[in-house]
C-alpha cells in the first residue's frame, strides 16, 4: 500500500471508531478526519472546496431553507392543529392517517425536523385518546425514514449517492426515478407496522405508568446525531397566509422544474431560496438559521474522505476485494450482498459515511460483472437508509427513543423484521425496474 493509502484507511477507521464510540458530534469527527487529509496532503485545497460546493449540498441547504420559510409561516403548525382534530375525531385509526400524512410530507422534506414538530402531536393525541404513545413514536420514525427512499430529495443519503456517483462517472439521477423501488417498500413497510408494531409495543407499553408533563429532548444529544436545535421546530407560530402560499408554491416550482428537466434540483432549489429572501417571505438571518450546518459540514466532511478514498487507489482496492469474493457469481446475487452490507454498515454508522464508503464500491463491482452500475446505485441508496434495528441508526430514531423512553430492544423487536421485509421487496423492485 502506498502512503497515501495508509493515512487515508488510518483516518477512515479513526472516523468510524470515533462514530460508534459516540462522545463527539459526527459533524465535528468527519470534518477532522477532511482536515487531517488536507493537511497531510493526500488531497488537495481545491477538492475540499469543491466537496463544500457539491451539488448535493447546495439541494439541501437550499431544501432546508425553503423548509424553514414553511415553518416560520405557520404552514406546517396550521397543518399539525388540523390533523389533531382528525385524530380526535377518529381515534386510533386517525393517528395512522396521520402518520400517512406525515410520511407523504416526508418524501420531499427531510425528515428530521418533520419528526420534531410531529413526536410531541402524536404523543399528546395518543395520550387524549387513552393510549400509549409509545405505539406510534416508533412508527413515525419509521414511516419518516421509509418515505424518504421514495424519491431523490428525500433524504440527504440519497442526495450524496447520486453525488458521488457522479464523480466516479455516472449520470445523474432524476428526482422520481427510484419511487418505483422506495414507495413498494413504503407500502409494505407501512402496512407491517400497521398490523404488528401494536402487537409487539402495545401490550407491555400500555401497562407502564405514565409520567406527567412532555418529555424534554436534549438538544447536545441529538446534535450528535446530525441534526440541529430541536427548540428551532417548538415555538407555535400564527399562520401568514400570503408567505405560506409564496412559500409552498416556490417549493412545488422547484421540484416540478427539476423533475420536467428544466434544471437541476440544486439549482432549482437553489433559486427557490433566494427568490423567498427577495420577496421577503424570509430574511436573510432567518434563511441562515435554517440552514443546519450540522448536516451539511457532515456530508461536505464525507465527500472529502471518499475522494481520498478515490484519490488514494483505496476505493480500487476495496472494489476489488469484494468482486473477488463474489466472483463467479451472478449479478443478482452480488446486488444481494451489496445490500446486506450496506444495510448491516448503516446500523453501526451514519448513513453519509456508509453511503461515501459504499458507492464506488457499487461502481466498480458492476463494471467488473459487466452490467449497468444503476440497480447497485439504487441498492445502496434503499440500504444507507434502511436503519430499523437500533436507536442510533438514523437520527429520527435518536428523537422518539429519547421522547417515548423506549428501550433498546423495542427497536431490535421492531427493527429486525422491517429490515427483512424492505430488504425483499427493494431486491424484487430493484430487479423490475432497474434491469442489468
Amino acid at each position: 500500500m502506498s502512503v497515501d493509502q495508509i493515512l487515508t484507511l488510518l483516518v477512515l477507521a479513526a472516523v468510524v471508531a470515533a462514530l460508534i464510540w459516540d462522545k463527539m458530534r459526527a459533524d465535528v469527527v468527519a470534518l477532522t478526519g477532511a482536515a487531517v487529509l488536507l493537511m497531510t496532503g493526500v488531497v488537495r485545497p481545491v477538492e475540499v472546496q469543491g466537496a463544500f460546493a457539491s451539488p448535493a449540498i447546495i439541494a439541501l441547504a437550499s431544501l432546508f431553507v425553503i423548509a424553514y420559510a414553511l415553518e416560520l409561516a405557520g404552514l406546517l403548525d396550521r397543518a399539525i392543529a388540523s390533523a389533531v382534530a382528525m385524530c380526535r375525531r377518529l381515534g386510533s385509526g386517525g393517528i395512522w392517517l396521520l402518520l400517512s400524512m406525515i410520511g407523504s410530507v416526508s418524501c420531499f422534506l427531510n425528515s428530521t425536523p418533520i419528526v420534531v414538530l410531529g413526536a410531541p402531536v402524536i404523543r399528546d393525541v395518543a395520550t387524549s385518546l387513552g393510549l400509549s404513545p409509545k405505539r406510534f413514536l416508533i412508527p413515525l420514525s419509521y414511516v419518516t425514514i421509509l418515505t424518504g427512499c421514495c424519491t431523490l430529495i428525500g433524504t440527504s443519503t440519497n442526495l450524496l449517492v447520486d453525488d458521488m456517483a457522479s464523480v466516479a462517472g455516472q449520470p445523474r439521477f432524476g428526482i422520481f426515478e427510484i419511487t418505483p423501488v422506495g414507495l413498494p417498500m413504503a407500502l409494505a413497510g407501512g402496512l407491517y407496522l400497521f398490523l404488528v408494531s401494536g402487537r409487539l409495543l402495545g401490550g407491555r407499553h400500555e401497562a407502564e405508568e405514565r409520567e406527567g408533563g412532555p418529555v424534554e429532548i436534549d438538544p447536545a444529544h441529538i446534535g450528535n446525531a446530525q441534526v440541529g436545535d430541536a427548540r428551532l421546530f417548538e415555538v407555535q407560530r400564527p399562520l401568514q397566509p400570503l408567505k405560506a402560499a409564496i412559500a409552498l408554491a416556490v417549493f412545488v416550482a422547484a421540484v416540478a422544474l427539476a423533475t420536467a428537466g428544466v434544471a437541476p434540483i440544486a439549482a432549482t432549489a437553489f433559486a427557490g431560496a433566494v427568490l423567498l429572501i427577495l420577496l421577503r417571505v424570509i430574511s436573510a438571518d432567518e434563511a441562515y438559521s435554517g440552514l443546519r450546518p450540522e448536516i451539511l459540514i457532515l456530508i461536505a466532511g464525507m465527500v472529502v474522505i471518499g475522494i481520498a478514498m478515490e484519490q488514494s487507489g483505496l476505493a480500487a482496492e476495496a472494489s476489488e476485494l469484494l468482486i473477488a469474493s463474489v466472483h463467479g457469481l451472478s449479478p443478482l446475487i452480488a446486488l444481494i450482498i451489496l445490500y446486506l452490507l450496506t444495510m448491516v454498515l448503516t446500523e453501526l454508522l451514519s448513513n453519509a459515511t456508509v453511503a461515501v464508503l459504499v458507492t464506488p464500491v457499487a461502481v466498480a463491482l458492476a463494471d467488473s460483472l459487466g452490467v449497468s452500475p444503476r440497480p447497485f446505485l439504487v441498492a445502496v441508496m434503499m440500504a444507507a437508509s434502511a436503519a430499523f434495528s437500533t436507536p442510533f441508526g438514523y437520527q429520527t430514531n435518536v428523537i422518539v427513543y429519547q421522547m417515548g423512553g423506549y428501550r433498546y430492544l423495542d427497536f431490535v423487536r421492531i427493527g429486525l423484521p422491517l429490515n427483512f421485509i424492505t430488504f425483499v421487496v427493494a431486491i424484487i423492485a430493484i430487479r423490475i425496474f432497474f434491469p442489468f
